[in-house]
């Protein structure tokens, strides 16, 4: 049986999934299908990723039962607002094909019209009490986004998705999740998103990091496998990417080891402080006004 965490209102989900982000849409339903071949339950995906319709055809082609495939994903800015959002739902369950879903989150805070934010969530908590989705939650939010959240709104947040590796590990925002009762859940989480678009040009490449490929070497792993290994045994949840199918199995080959304190300690002192991705803080108007197609 491979790890699963409990979620605040006591739904489990799987603490290892499939991420799509920047998936081609011709590669995305293969990619499902290898993922829920290799042992993985959850997969992640967005609207704003234009991949839904595939990753439900991937699900379906794999043969997996509905039920035990933990199916996320997320609302897009130009969807927030109670209305706006509840239909966004429709739009989701109709290309993933399915009449509920497990975990359903706002992609981004979105600070410069945090009304529709708010609007937004009050959807999704009406969802939740329909049985239209199981648990609900956050993505990008950071503390003080969470505090205003949690004085506007009544069900607090089962998962707060956040870019989270080696190289950025937000401390502040685990804490702040951690004394709520919201389970961290890592995008990047083996730092593979190293460019992300329109979003600066210095990177440094965590898997090509010295300390974590010895610490690979001595356990005859790879760097990924390191990495996903520190975030399990640190209580989060990941959702690691790949197209690939030898690259999603290998992702997925993390449950025959265990790595030391000392090694979960050196991974944690590699935190440099530095996004990848954008500043939840920012707006960013020409992204947030995206229209997502209907069904």
């Amino acid at each position: 049986m491979k790890p699963e965490l409990k979620l605040n209102n006591g739904v489990t989900m799987p603490a290892l999934g499939l991420g799509v982000f920047q998936s081609p849409p011709e590669d995305t339903t293969a990619a499902v299908e290898a993922a829920l071949a290799a042992g993985y339950r959850l997969i992640d995906t967005a609207a704003a990723y234009g991949n839904e319709r595939e990753v439900g055809e991937g699900i379906r082609r794999s043969g997996a039962d509905r039920r035990e495939v933990f199916i996320e994903t997320k609302v897009w800015v130009s969807d927030y607002g109670y209305d706006q959002t509840l239909h966004a739902w429709e739009k989701a369950a109709a290309k993933l094909g399915v009449d509920y879903l497990d975990l359903l989150i706002l992609h981004q805070p979105a600070p410069d019209r945090f009304n529709k934010t708010i609007a937004a969530y009050k959807a999704l908590e009406t969802l939740l009490s329909d049985g239209r989705v199981r648990a609900i939650g956050v993505s990008n939010f950071m503390p003080h986004h969470l505090e205003q959240l949690l004085a506007a709104t009544d069900v607090v947040p089962a998962v707060n998705q956040i870019e989270l590796h080696p190289y950025f590990t937000q401390p502040d925002v685990q804490s702040a999740d951690a004394v709520n009762g919201i389970l961290t859940q890592a995008w990047s989480p083996i730092g593979g998103i190293t460019f992300y678009p329109g979003w600066g040009e210095d990177r440094r490449n965590v898997m090509e990091d010295p300390a974590i490929a010895a610490i690979g070497n001595a356990h005859g792993k790879t760097a990924a496998q390191v990495m996903l290994r520190w975030h399990l045994q640190q209580g989060r949840a990941a959702i690691p990417k790949s197209t690939n199918p030898a690259r999603i199995a290998e992702n997925f080959d993390v449950f025959d080891f265990e790595l030391s304190t000392q090694e979960l300690a050196a991974i944690d002192a590699l935190d440099a402080g530095v996004r990848n991705g954008p500043d939840p803080d920012e707006a960013r108007e020409e992204r947030f006004a995206m229209v997502i197609p209907e069904a």
